[in-house]
């Protein structure tokens, strides 16, 4: 029994269509993304920013958790205090700015005195004691977070160690 011409012509490529659509979900539920069990679970604790002994740079410290099965990265801060916040990096007895700091899967970023900080820039008002700032953490992977950071005493330090 012979096929009429036309059907053959139709049937190929509405087939491989269809078997591309097929093969293209199957193979989206196996990509890391399509898992919301292992992406990057963000969360701040113990934020603060002691109060500015300058009227033009300020530090600010804080702890992001990850809960979640993949790292991300603090990429950058805004803050409607300042005109420039600034990741820094510290190594021994030397900081940099850097673009980017990892917030391992499983694991915590910790920003601290003495250790990687937030350096607010060109200040647009002096933070005092009891206040608060507030700032965007902005991340690769993550939704960007907002934070309320209390201004603490110029020489306030923290009992958890961060």
């Amino acid at each position: 029994m012979s096929r009429p011409a036309g059907l053959a012509t139709l049937t190929g490529p509405v087939l491989i269509t269809a078997a591309a659509l097929v093969l293209t979900a199957c193979g989206s539920s196996d990509s890391p993304s399509a898992d919301s069990s292992s992406a990057a679970k963000l969360s701040v604790k113990s934020a603060y920013m002691p109060q500015p002994v300058t009227d033009s740079l300020a530090a600010g410290y804080l702890v992001i958790e990850n809960d979640g099965g993949t790292a991300d990265e603090l990429t950058s801060v805004t803050s409607d205090i300042a005109q420039d916040v600034t990741v820094h990096e510290t190594a021994g007895q030397s900081m940099r700015e850097v673009k980017a700091l990892e917030v391992p899967a499983d694991g915590e970023l910790v920003l601290k005195s003495g250790g990687n900080h937030l350096m607010f820039e060109n200040l647009k008002r002096e933070p005092k004691e009891g206040e608060t700032v507030s700032l965007r953490l902005n991340f690769t992977k993550s939704e960007a977070i907002t934070v309320e950071m209390p201004v603490k005493s110029a020489t306030y330090q923290p009992t958890n160690g961060h």
